[in-house]
């Protein structure tokens, strides 16, 4: 028997859901406004520290909300009405914003409240990504999260240059404003927001007992394993090379300052354009191919950096790195919310914001050393052999499991 290959869907298809229009307009307002407190607080800090490891010192008051409280708040999420979670982390994330604006030179105050923004995304992010598969068929995930991933790139590129001219003629803020004014916008939009009703549950258990069992799903389940395993492995390549590129600019392409702004606009151009491609061009997104090639192709891209010097050459590689960053973001969490039964899914998210963030830690110590020791493009080799090997972990963890995970639905 003749296998009809699936039918291509595109944004049209999901932005005709009533529900998934309410979500993506929460998100990409929100987004924009954080690109904003972005820029501006990267910025302000480095007014009030004069050094980069006081800016160093925001990444990392960001990155230990999720460690610490992520598998309490992955349960939370699978225990509550997501959509309540979602209006109370927009909530709480839009008072701290506009708290900003009032804290001025001190430095510690700006800290805390970096801290309690990454406690609201700890929440707002695993609830926003179970919430999604509710409101679209599994044939559609990838356009629905192709649609996100796209609004979110094309605000960074729009605004974040925008970003840096209100502060320089405004100071900090009136971006800390946009910044709370864009969560209390998504908290509203959000209010009206209905997902269908969750599958009774068949047993009733405690709040710890829930946490283990997401665990327990995250270590027996043969693909999860394999999704988190290059999850983690990804973070610990992209970590250490996307913050040292302007090392790599100056120190191996020997580029004038101008020219670190060319390398990050090569790979803006191409992350907008990879979700795009995906939905036009190709048909099942979920194989295996298309959620691991991606790792291939960005680790041959660091490969190639570290190997050679022309900024042509460089540029297309980075614009090649940033497709597959974004298609392979949007195929991988298609599949991973395909796959994940709906009562599990905010743990099993809030687990994987644990890898990527934990990966994305070491690699950031790592790195700084390793292109001290032996230089920056040793970093980039290291960066694309790890990229391979989650390349090969998840190929040969997925050729039944991945076909599996797309002919069934958890809803």
């Amino acid at each position: 028997m003749t296998r009809i290959p699936p039918s291509r869907v595109g944004l049209r298809a999901v932005f005709a859901h009533p529900g998934y229009r309410r979500l993506w307009t929460a998100r990409t307002v929100s987004q924009a406004g954080d690109v904003f407190a972005t820029v501006a607080l990267a910025l302000l800090v480095f007014d009030l520290t004069g050094t980069a490891l006081g800016v160093s010192a925001v990444v990392f008051a960001e990155i230990i909300p999720v460690l610490l409280l992520a598998p309490l708040a992955g349960t939370l999420v699978d225990r509550l009405p997501r959509v309540a979670v979602m209006v109370a982390a927009d909530v709480w994330r839009a008072v701290l914003a506009a708290a900003l604006i009032f804290v001025g030179p001190n430095v510690v105050a700006v800290y805390a409240i970096a801290f309690g923004l990454s406690v609201g995304a700890v929440l707002f992010n695993p609830a926003a990504g179970s919430a999604l598969p509710t409101l679209v068929g599994d044939t559609e995930l990838v356009a629905a999260n192709s649609g996100i991933w796209t609004a979110a790139v094309l605000s960074q590129i729009a605004l974040a240059p925008l970003a840096g001219i209100f502060y320089t003629a405004l100071g900090s803020g009136p971006a800390f404003g946009i910044n709370a004014a864009s969560f209390a916008l998504s908290a509203i939009v959000l209010l009206g927001l209905r997902l269908p009703a969750p599958p009774a549950r068949t047993e009733r258990r405690g709040f710890f007992a829930d946490a283990a069992a997401g665990i327990r799903l995250l270590a027996t389940d043969r693909l999860l394993r394999a999704l988190g395993a290059g999850q983690l492995l990804a973070a610990l390549s992209a970590g250490a090379t996307s913050a040292l590129l302007v090392v790599l600019a100056r120190d191996h392409l020997a580029l004038p300052p101008g020219g670190y702004g060319l390398l990050l606009g090569a790979i803006g151009i191409g992350a907008a354009l990879g979700p795009f491609l995906l939905t036009r061009l190709v048909a099942d997104p979920r194989r295996p191919v298309f959620v691991f090639g991606p790792y291939v192709l960005r680790g041959l891209v660091d490969v190639a950096l570290a190997t050679f010097t022309a900024l042509p050459l460089a540029l297309v590689a980075l614009a090649v790195y940033g497709m597959g960053t974004s298609s392979g973001a949007v195929t991988f969490t298609s599949l991973l919310q395909t796959h994940t039964p709906e009562r599990a899914r905010g743990r099993i998210f809030a687990a994987f914001d644990v890898f990527w963030q934990l990966g994305r830690l070491v690699s950031l110590l790592a790195g700084g050393l390793l292109a001290a020791a032996l230089g920056i493009a040793a970093v980039y080799y290291l960066g694309g052999a790890l990229l391979l090997l989650a390349a090969a972990i998840g190929w040969r963890a997925t050729p039944s499991a991945a076909g599996h995970g797309q002919q069934r639905s958890h809803r």
